[in-house]
């Protein structure tokens, strides 16, 4: 039986702060099931560092996260996050999976069977006993995505995925990131590439400096942004000189 899910995810007044520095301030959002979305902003804007603060690997300095459907659960079984750059065993593709299947205490018939699927699903059977650390960037970025899909996760982290790839290597982990999202996992996902934010969210959230200036379906933010520095950014603009305060966007 599936397990409820721990969504939505609220973000209460969340701030973060590292040596006397405001790198994120006072975000506040609702993130549902569903929608895939995708987090812009240009470069030092807090894409990545809300990411880790959404997914707990750090705790915000003020507010709150808070995964309103988990209901006494721990919310980081039903979750999982790819980096930019994925870590790899030392040891084959396949038991880089099960390696992480074993960490949830999954009997290992089932983890066979697990891993075979993951590995079917994101291309990678022929590879299944080679060493992971001598597959290709792009490889190594499936073997990761590999890895979160056979845990079956609920919400699905991604900071930047595809950053660094080819074009062929970019089509397909977006061809794995959307069948993950229709077989049910959310996913909560940062780029800089807008072309592939045009082609995968559903919403966007629009960070500058820390702030969250606009959170909206995709097909209203790409017509026309209400904010004017997310209307710069997609033009093409540079934003990193804009100092001035900015309101964020009402609930």
């Amino acid at each position: 039986m599936t397990a409820p899910t721990i969504l939505p995810l609220e973000l209460q007044g969340v701030s973060f702060e590292r040596d006397r520095q405001r790198l994120l301030k006072s975000v506040s959002a609702r993130i549902a099931h569903g929608p895939k979305t995708i987090i812009l902003g240009p470069n030092g804007a807090g894409k990545s560092l809300l990411l880790r603060l959404c997914h707990g690997l750090i705790q915000p300095s003020a507010g709150a996260v808070q995964w309103l459907g988990a209901e006494g659960r721990d919310p980081l079984r039903f979750q999982a996050m790819v980096m930019q750059r994925p870590v790899m065993l030392r040891r084959s593709v396949a038991a880089n999976i099960d390696f992480a299947l074993g960490l949830r205490r999954i009997p290992r018939p089932e983890r066979r069977r697990l891993i075979g699927q993951a590995l079917e699903r994101t291309g990678l059977g022929a590879f299944a006993r080679a060493p992971a650390r001598v597959l290709s960037f792009g490889e190594q970025q499936r073997l990761a995505l590999a890895r979160s899909w056979a845990l079956k996760p609920q919400v699905l982290f991604l900071d930047e995925p595809t950053a660094n790839l080819d074009p062929a290597a970019t089509h397909v982990i977006e061809d794995v990131i959307v069948a993950m999202a229709e077989e049910g996992t959310k996913i909560i996902m940062t780029t800089h590439d807008l072309g592939q934010a045009r082609r995968l969210a559903d919403e966007v959230m629009f960070l500058h400096r820390g702030r969250l200036l606009e959170h909206a379906p995709a097909h209203a933010f790409f017509a026309g942004p209400e904010n004017a520095l997310a209307s710069a950014f997609l033009r093409g603009e540079l934003l990193w000189w804009e100092r001035r305060e900015l309101t964020p966007p009402t609930a």
